[in-house]
């Protein structure tokens, strides 16, 4: 009975979440749901073990969500980001309209920006580039995909997304864990990704089939659509209805001041990581005042947060005469953390009742069962936690609160460098994430005029099977060599 309660707890999840329903409700109610199956105490799986394990999880990981939205807010309000993206697709113009797409893409997410700022800035651009080159409309979001949503999100070394974060607590690990794997996995999914948008389009151009409908993105209506914002705040970490909220500058910066932040996020990440956090005297956190931690368990958090901070006072320094209206675009950015970083917390609730029950012992076990060793065991872990919620924030969360100290200890017991576990989680939750209900899927398309009867199979190519590509690559390799 008690398994029968998960699966049914998991399902209405799954199944109302699907439908627009809010997480701050259904994760309670499908948590309780479960409980009640396995005839354990209600109240104190609400008040003890779903808000302890949901507020444990902002106390760690609300600054970045805060830091982060903020960041991306006062980019998109001051122009920078379209700068950067009118000066990438400028220099690569119509006839590299796809790989001008994706660059511009990667290059203000992995500086920081949150892929759903990025998103409402780059489907206009993409749809001028590819109406232009009469490229199908329907390849926009898989290229936007692309940029965004993958190599730069889990596999490039030092990205600050929150789910590059995630495992840092739990392995004791750096943004830049296992830097050599990141980089090849993140190789495999832009050429595999590349590869296939440029064979979609050349087969495209085959047919005669143009660029297709005239009518504009509606970006505007995808920011104010109640079932969007449902799906997308649990997804990642901005909430969409605060994209319009401020006014933004109508002349952008030089393209050399508007990079300047994301610079800054590079270099001050990898500086507190490698230089600064190393030689710190921090063994004041074993204090019980300090929460008897330690350095490893706090320190890639530090990184990040400092680095999105220098980052946003540059922002502030280099462009912040433009800013048409500071305070509300400050107020937006921040307001625009809170409904994801509760979104998240409540599926991290939700997973920390379901693994105190009994019955999740024979989950457990099945997982650790199967063959391959622990990282193919991770892998299967993270994908289906974070296939089944929809978010790879939160079935990541969810994964490691559960299993992430008997992958320590088997790390232990067969010399399995934690980094190397921390990459293939990661990875592994940014594949099955993307299935049909994912909110930046659902976003994605909204803001490109699309819909999944036209676009969702080449978002599958570039955004799940590139991903397992690169994912199995990583633990082979992993596997024979170890972690570098």
């Amino acid at each position: 009975m008690g398994l029968l309660g998960v699966l049914l707890g998991l399902a209405l999840l799954v199944w109302l979440a699907f439908r627009g329903w809010s997480v701050l409700l259904l994760a309670p109610a499908a948590a309780l749901l479960a409980a009640v199956f396995a005839r354990e105490p209600l109240l104190a799986h609400w008040t003890q073990t779903f808000m302890g394990s949901a507020t444990q999880f902002l106390a760690q990981f609300f600054p970045l969500f805060l830091l982060g939205a903020l960041f991306g807010k006062l980019m998109e309000d001051s122009g920078s980001v379209r700068a950067i993206a009118s000066w990438m697709t400028e220099r690569l113009g119509a006839r590299r309209a796809m790989l001008a797409v994706v660059l511009a893409g990667a290059l203000v997410t992995y500086g920081g920006v949150s892929l759903f700022v990025a998103f409402f800035v780059l489907a206009p651009m993409a749809e001028a580039l590819f109406r232009a080159a009469s490229i199908p409309r329907r390849l926009m979001p898989a290229a936007i995909a692309l940029g965004t949503s993958t190599f730069t999100m889990s596999a490039l070394p030092g990205t600050p997304a929150i789910q590059n974060a995630i495992p840092m607590p739990f392995f004791g690990t750096t943004p830049f864990a296992a830097p050599g794997l990141g980089i090849i996995a993140a190789a495999i999914m832009l050429g595999f990704g590349l590869w296939w948008l440029g064979r979609a389009e050349a087969a495209a151009r085959r047919r005669g089939e143009g660029f297709g409908s005239a009518a504009p993105v509606p970006v505007d209506a995808a920011a104010e659509d109640e079932m969007v914002r449902e799906r997308t705040t649990t997804a990642h970490t901005f909430d969409p209805v605060e994209i319009h909220s401020a006014e933004r500058a109508r002349v952008p910066p030089p393209i050399l001041l508007a990079a300047l932040p994301l610079a800054v996020v590079v270099a001050v990440n990898l500086l507190m990581s490698f230089v600064v956090l190393p030689r710190m005297d921090t063994a004041f956190l074993a204090e019980p005042r300090w929460g008897a931690t330690s350095l490893a368990a706090v320190g890639g958090v530090w990184s990040v947060a400092v680095a999105l901070a220098a980052a946003i006072l540059t922002l502030l320094a280099v462009a912040g005469r433009r800013l048409p209206a500071i305070r509300e675009s400050m107020d937006a950015g921040a307001n625009a953390a809170v409904l994801p970083a509760f979104s998240v917390a409540s599926l991290v609730g939700f997973g920390a009742v379901v693994a105190a029950l009994p019955a999740f012992a024979l989950v457990r076990d099945w997982v650790l069962g199967i063959g391959g060793g622990p990282l193919v065991s991770l892998a299967v872990a993270t994908n289906v936690l974070s296939a089944l919620t929809g978010s790879a924030s939160g079935g990541l969360t969810i994964a490691l609160d559960a299993l992430g100290p008997t992958y320590m200890h088997l790390a232990a017991e067969q010399g399995i460098d934690p980094a190397l576990l921390h990459r293939v989680a990661v990875i592994g939750a940014g594949t099955l994430d993307s299935l049909p209900h994912n909110g930046a899927v659902v976003t994605l398309l909204a803001v490109c005029g699309s819909t999944h009867a036209k676009s969702y199979f080449d978002i599958v190519m570039v955004g799940i099977v590139g991903a397992l590509l690169a994912l199995a690559v990583v633990i082979v390799l992993g596997g024979l060599i170890g972690s570098f």
